[in-house]
C-alpha cells in the first residue's frame, strides 16, 4: 500500500516521538509514509528530526520526514494526527501549583480525588484543552477523513469532549494497561497462557478478568502482594503497581487497579507527604509527591539535554553508524551516572530492529490501513459497552482494530458495582464539570470544584486562588473566557 502522511504534534518530545518513529521503521505496511514533525521549539524539533532520519536510514526504512512549526501545514492531507503537545510545558503546571499551595491546596487545585496525576490538569488547564479542541477542528477542516490519536493529557476529558462535539475519527491512547504485563512478569507466568481484561476510564482502569490456563488466577495476585510487600521499597517513584496503595485499593474495590489508577486513589493516600510516603513508599512517596515529581522533572530535563547532545554528535560525525556498538556507547556516555542504566536499556530497546515500543499508535494505524487485526486497549465512547455508564462518556476498554474501524470486546465479567458507584461515577462527574466549565465559560463552575474540595475552608479562599491563576500572563485567553458569567 502506498505511504500516508502521519503528523506528530509536539514532536519535540524526543523519547515519545522516537518511539513512534521506531515503530514506523519496523512496520512494513507503512513504508513510503511521510512523517510530519511539528513543534514550536525549533531546537528540539531539529534534534528529533536528525535522529529520526538517521535511524530510518540505517534500518533501511522507506520513510520521509518533514519539519514544520506551522500546525495547519502539518495537519493538511494527513491520514493520522498524533497529538502529544503540552501547552505551556511543565513550567506552567508548577506556577499553578505554587499559587495553589499558597492558598492551602497541597499539590495544586487540579489534584482532585481520583485524579491525582501531577500533569493531568482539568481545572486550570484551559489553554491545553482549547488547543486540543482547535486541533480537532482543524482536522475537520483540512483532513476530515484523518484519525486523531490523542496522546496528550487529559485524555479522558479530551476524548469525551472531541468525540461529542467534533465530527472526526478520534481515539484516546494511553499505555497504563502495561501494568498487567508487569504483574504477569513478576509472577513468572507464560504470557500467552494469561487471559485478561481491563476496563474503566483513562487513568482509572481495573483488572476485571485474570485467568491462567483457563482458570481464575486472582489468588496469584494475593500471593504476589503478600510476597512482594513484606519488605516493600520502591526502586523509583513510578514503582507502584505492586505497592501498599495498590493492595489497599484492591482489597476495598475487589479488583486490581492497573497503571496510573494506582496514583489516582482517594484522599486517603494523598493528604500530605507523610501520607504519600506511608502508602507509596520511602523515600519519594510516589511520583506525584513534591519529591517524586522533582525526580521526574529532573530526568525529563536531562533527557532533553541528552537528545540535543546526541543530535550534535551526528551532525559532527555524519558517517557515524547509529547501530554500531561504538556509537551506542558514545550515546550512552552522554547520560549522567544515575541515568546510565535506565538510558542504556531504552537505547538498546529502541535500536533493536525487531522490538517495538509498546505504544499503540502505529499498531492502530497499520490495522486501520492494512487490515492487520490487532488487539488494543483504547479510549472511545462507551456506547453500551460498560452497563451503567452513559453512552457518550469515553471509556478505556479492550478492543480490536481492522480496516473497518475499532470494535469493543464485551467486558466479561462486568466491572463490580462498588467500582462503578464509588470510583468511576465520581470521576466521571469531575470530567463533566471540567467540560461544563470549558464549554460555557462559567467561572462559577471552576469555583464549584473547589467549594466541594476538602482542602477549602472558605469561599474567599476559592476566589483568591482562581483570581491569581487567571492573572498569570499566559492565561489571558482563559481570563477572557471565564469573564462571560
Amino acid at each position: 500500500m502506498p505511504g500516508v502522511k502521519i503528523s506528530i504534534i509536539g514532536a519535540g518530545s524526543a523519547s515519545f516521538s522516537l518511539r513512534l518513529v521506531g515503530d514506523l521503521c519496523k512496520t512494513k505496511g507503512l513504508s513510503g509514509s511521510l512523517v510530519s514533525l511539528m513543534d514550536i521549539d525549533k531546537n528540539r524539533l531539529n534534534a528529533v528530526h536528525t535522529l529520526a532520519k538517521k535511524y530510518a536510514e540505517e534500518l533501511g526504512s522507506d520513510l520521509r520526514f518533514e519539519t514544520t512549526m506551522n500546525l495547519e501545514d502539518s495537519i493538511k492531507d494527513a491520514s493520522f494526527v498524533v497529538n502529544t503537545a503540552l501547552v505551556g510545558g511543565h513550567s506552567y503546571f508548577e506556577k499553578v501549583r505554587q499559587i495553589s499551595e499558597k492558598y492551602g491546596y497541597y499539590r495544586g487545585i487540579d489534584a482532585q480525588e481520583f485524579n491525582m496525576v501531577s500533569d493531568y490538569y482539568t481545572i486550570s488547564n484551559f489553554n491545553q484543552i482549547k488547543f486540543m479542541f482547535d486541533v480537532a477542528k482543524l482536522i475537520e477542516k483540512l483532513s476530515p477523513k484523518a484519525w486523531l490519536l490523542q496522546a496528550a493529557n487529559p485524555v479522558f476529558e479530551l476524548t469525551t469532549l472531541i468525540s461529542r462535539v467534533v465530527p472526526i475519527n478520534m481515539v484516546g491512547i494511553c499505555h497504563g494497561h502495561h501494568g498487567v504485563d508487569y504483574i504477569i512478569e513478576k509472577m513468572g507466568l507464560e504470557k500467552q497462557k494469561v487471559d485478561w481484561q481491563v476496563a474503566g476510564v483513562n487513568h482509572g482502569i481495573w483488572l476485571t478478568r485474570f485467568k491462567y490456563e483457563g482458570k481464575d488466577a486472582h489468588h496469584l495476585i494475593d500471593e504476589l502482594l503478600e510476597k512482594e510487600l513484606k519488605n516493600f521499597k520502591p526502586t523509583n517513584p513510578f514503582d507502584d503497581q505492586i505497592s501498599l496503595v495498590a493492595k489497599d485499593m484492591y482489597e476495598f474495590y475487589g479488583r486490581m487497579p492497573i497503571g496510573d489508577t494506582v496514583r489516582n486513589g482517594s484522599w486517603k493516600y494523598h493528604y500530605n507527604l507523610e501520607t504519600k510516603k506511608k502508602w507509596f513508599g520511602e523515600p519519594w512517596g510516589g511520583v506525584d509527591s513534591e519529591l517524586g515529581w522533582k525526580w521526574y522533572q529532573e530526568r525529563q530535563a536531562e533527557r532533553a539535554i541528552i537528545t540535543q547532545q546526541v543530535a550534535k554528535y551526528f551532525k559532527e560525525k555524519p558517517k557515524a553508524k547509529l547501530l554500531s556498538k561504538e556509537t551506542q556507547q558514545a550515546i550512552i556516555s552522554t547520560a549522567k551516572d544515575d541515568l546510565k542504566k535506565e538510558y542504556t536499556k531504552e537505547v538498546y530497546e529502541l535500536l533493536d530492529p525487531e522490538k517495538k515500543s509498546g505504544e499503540q499508535h502505529i499498531l492502530l494505524a497499520n490495522a486501520l490501513l492494512n487490515d492487520e487485526k490487532v488487539d488494543l486497549v483504547l479510549n472511545i465512547l462507551n456506547k453500551g459497552t460498560i452497563p451503567g455508564i452513559a453512552d457518550d462518556v469515553a471509556v478505556e476498554i479492550p478492543v480490536y482494530a481492522d480496516k473497518n474501524g475499532i470494535h469493543p470486546y464485551k467486558i466479561d465479567p462486568d466491572i463490580p458495582e462498588r467500582i462503578k458507584k464509588m470510583y468511576l461515577m465520581p470521576r466521571i462527574l469531575r470530567m463533566e464539570w471540567a467540560l461544563e466549565a470549558f464549554l460555557t465559560g462559567d467561572r462559577r463552575v471552576l469555583e464549584e470544584f473547589l467549594i466541594r474540595d476538602p482542602r477549602t475552608r472558605s469561599y474567599e479562599q476559592v476566589v483568591k486562588v482562581i483570581d491569581e491563576i487567571l492573572a498569570l500572563p499566559e492565561n489571558e485567553e482563559m481570563r477572557k473566557h471565564y469573564s462571560k458569567k
